[in-house]
Order: structure tokens, then sequence, then C-alpha cells
């Protein structure tokens, strides 16, 4: 199974995730997680232009689309191991809710893996860009605002669950479980 994280910065995606691996791990599945950007060289120049003050003009967004197309096709083969739950910080659909024009970004991850199961942390935009203030120029109420619409749009093209990330850490980790628990047969009534 494939599961990806998704939400606005800071919703907790990262805990959530080492979280639900911890438990389906106690559970007996096997799991191994990635995030994205990866460790590869691509994916560390992502993380360089992400600090560039200019980051958020169009010719620099066109950049980061290919590159983060590009950065997702180096861990596809990853993806296609059936025998363990693949869960994934952030995907092709943060670049679908990031990054314009659209219908480009669409056709430039033509072939990323769609995930089986996508979770998405509902954050309040005011909560994200206290939990994240100054750590990097995306961080504005208007552009998160755009964003997290995006999110809930898109999620509506995907098998989804919406989780509220307003909660405390082990409120948000205990509806995860209750969520993604009948995809692998387990008793969402059974967890606590």
């Amino acid at each position: 199974m494939y599961i990806v994280f998704e939400g606005i910065d800071g919703a907790g995606k990262s805990t959530q995730i080492r979280m639900l691996k911890e438990w389906l791990e106690a559970n007996g599945f096997r799991v191994e997680t990635l995030v994205e950007p990866t460790d590869s060289e691509v994916g560390k120049l992502i993380r360089k232009i992400l600090e560039w003050p200019d980051a958020q003009t169009d010719d620099v967004q066109r950049i980061l689309a290919l590159l983060f197309a590009a950065d997702r096709m180096l861990i596809m083969d990853k993806l296609e191991d059936e025998s363990k739950i693949i869960i994934s910080d952030r995907s092709f659909i943060s670049s679908l809710a990031y990054q314009e024009p659209r219908e480009w970004v669409e056709v430039l991850n033509k072939y990323a893996k769609k995930p089986d199961l996508l979770i998405l942390l509902d954050l309040d935009v005011k909560k994200s860009v206290g939990r994240t203030s100054g750590k990097d120029t995306f961080e504005n109420e208007k552009f998160l605002t755009g964003v997290k619409a995006n999110y809930l749009k898109i999620a509506e093209n995907y098998t989804h669950e919406i989780i509220d990330a307003n909660n405390g850490v082990n409120k948000v980790s205990s509806d995860i479980k209750k969520a993604v628990a009948p995809y692998l047969g387990i008793c969402p009534d059974c967890i606590q």
C-alpha cells in the first residue's frame, strides 16, 4: 500500500508519519518511509533553490516543478515494492497544490505513482504560519490559504481521509490510525 501524507507546512506530517510507522510495525507490517524532496542530488538542489529570495517568482517555480518531477522519478522503483507499506511525506500532489500552472504540473507528473490512500492533514492557516514562522518565504497567510483550498479540491480526486490537524498530536495520531485501519483489515473500533 502506498500512503501519502499531505498538508500545508506545520501540519505535523513528519511526526504523524513516524507515529503511524511505529504503530503499523507493532501490528506486524513492514513499512518504509519516504520524504520529498529526497536526499538525492536533485533533492538537495531543490532545497537550495527554495532558500533563494526570489523562489516565488514564476520562472523559479517552473524550474522547481521540473526538478520536483525529476526527483520523484528517482523513487518510483521503491513505490512498486508490494511487500511493504510505503508512507511518503509529500508527493506530486504537493506540486499540484503549491505550483502553477496546474495543467503543466499535471503533465510533468503524468507518470508519478498515485497514492492508494491520501491522508490530508487539515490545519488552520494561522496555526501553520505560527508553527513555521521564519522558516521560508512561502509561509504567509494569503499564499497558504490558496494552497489549503487547492489541497481540499485535489483530495476529491483520490481515495482520501481528511484529518483535523488542529487537535493535539495524540488525537491526530488516533484519528489517522482509525482512518487507515479499514484499508489494512484492522478493526478501527479496536484502536485506542
